[in-house]
C-alpha cells in the first residue's frame, strides 16, 4: 500500500507532481493551511509547516502518522509534549538555508553599525546630512548557537578580521576561524567580552527567555544584538530597556517575541533597531530545494534508512556527535 505524504507549504502543481514522482510508493495530498488539520489524520508522512491548530492529540492516538518532515529549520510548530513523547520521527529543513540566514544576519548588522535607518529617514526629508555611524572592524562577535546558520555566519564574517566567539550544545569542530568555542551553558563567562551578539540559537525550553535583563546587563555597555533565531529566545521588554538607557546601541530583528510586532511597540521607532518581518530564510529558490530535500529524504525513508537531519525531539535540532579523536 502506498505511503500517503501529505503537503503543508505553499507548492505548485508542478513541484506536487514532482514530489509525488520521487517514488512509486507514496500518494501525494496537498492540504495547505486550509485542510492540514484534516488531512494530517490520515497522513503516514507529513511534510511542511502548520500555522494552523492541529490535532496532534489525535494524531498521536491513532498512531498513523511515523514521520514529520518539517519544512523550517525550526519546529516549535510540531514539537508539542504528545509528539516529543511518541515514536514519530521528526526531521528538518536545518542547515538548507544558512546562505540566505547569513546574508540576513549581514544586512541587519551593517544596517545598525552604518545607522542605514537613520539615513534612511533622513533621505525621505531630503536631508543630505552626515551623521554618526559605528565600526565594525575590530569588533568581538559571538555567535550564539554554532549549528548550520551560526557556522555559516561564522564563515561569512570570518574574513572581516574580527575576533570571533561562539556557543554551542556540541562544543566540538571548532574552526580556525573561531577563536573560542564553548559550551552553551558557559555563556555568561563570555559575554563581557561580546561588542556584537548574533543569536542563531533554536526555540527551545533551554533557549526561551535566555537573553534577559541579567544576560544583557552582563554585555558590553555600548553593543549590539542581531536576532535571527527566535523571537522568544529574547525577552523583549528587557531588549527596549537596554536600548532605552543606552547599554545597548542597537538591534538588528528579524523575529520578535510575538509575530507579527504591535504597531505600538517601541521598536519601531528607535532609529538604532532594524526589523525584518522574519524573511531570514527567504528565497526564490526555498520551494524548489525543499522538495528537492523531501524527495531524496522520502528516498531514503522507503529504503529502510533514516531520513536526513533527524532531530533530537527534546532540543529540537540535529544532535552532533563528538567525533573520535
Amino acid at each position: 500500500m502506498k505511503k500517503r505524504v501529505v503537503l503543508c507549504f505553499p507548492v505548485t502543481h508542478e513541484q506536487v507532481a514532482e514530489l509525488d514522482a520521487c517514488s512509486d510508493d507514496i500518494e501525494v495530498v496537498n492540504a495547505g493551511q486550509t485542510g492540514i488539520a484534516h488531512e494530517i489524520l490520515n497522513a503516514d508522512i507529513f511534510v511542511g509547516h502548520a500555522k494552523v491548530p492541529v490535532p496532534w492529540n489525535q494524531v498521536v492516538r491513532q498512531g498513523r502518522l511515523k514521520w514529520i518532515q518539517s519544512s523550517a529549520a525550526g519546529l516549535d510548530h510540531c514539537l508539542q509534549p504528545e509528539v516529543i513523547d511518541s515514536d514519530i520521527v521528526v526531521s528538518s529543513v536545518s542547515g538548507l538555508f544558512a546562505n540566505q540566514v547569513a546574508e540576513q544576519t549581514m544586512a541587519l548588522l551593517f544596517g545598525v553599525y552604518r545607522s542605514s535607518l537613520t539615513f534612511f529617514r533622513a533621505s525621505e526629508k531630503r536631508e543630505f546630512v552626515r551623521r554618526p555611524t559605528l565600526d565594525f572592524h575590530g569588533q568581538t562577535v559571538g555567535i550564539i548557537g554554532f549549528g548550520g546558520n551560526g557556522r555559516r555566519i561564522a564563515e561569512v564574517l570570518a574574513p572581516w578580521g574580527n575576533r570571533i566567539l561562539a556557543t554551542d550544545k556540541y562544543p566540538w569542530d571548532k574552526p580556525d576561524y573561531v577563536e573560542r568555542l564553548i559550551a552553551a551553558d558557559k555563556l555568561n563567562g563570555i559575554l563581557p567580552e561580546i561588542d556584537c551578539m548574533i543569536l542563531s540559537v533554536p526555540l527551545n525550553d533551554e533557549t526561551r527567555g535566555m537573553i534577559n535583563r541579567e544576560a544583557l546587563s552582563k554585555m558590553k555597555a555600548g553593543s549590539v544584538i542581531i536576532n535571527v533565531a527566535r523571537g522568544p529566545v529574547v525577552k523583549e521588554a528587557d531588549l527596549i530597556d537596554a536600548l532605552s538607557s543606552g547599554h545597548l546601541v542597537g538591534a538588528g530583528l528579524d523575529v520578535v517575541e510575538v509575530e507579527p510586532l504591535h504597531p505600538t511597540s517601541p521598536l519601531w521607532t528607535m532609529d538604532n533597531v532594524v526589523i525584518s518581518p522574519h524573511v531570514g530564510a527567504q528565497s526564490k529558490y526555498r520551494v524548489p530545494d525543499t522538495i528537492r530535500f523531501v524527495a531524496a529524504n522520502i528516498q531514503r525513508y522507503l529504503r529502510g534508512e533514516e531520513p536526513l537531519n533527524v532531530v533530537d525531539k527534546n532540543l529540537g535540532y540535529p544532535a552532533r556527535k563528538k567525533p573520535c579523536v
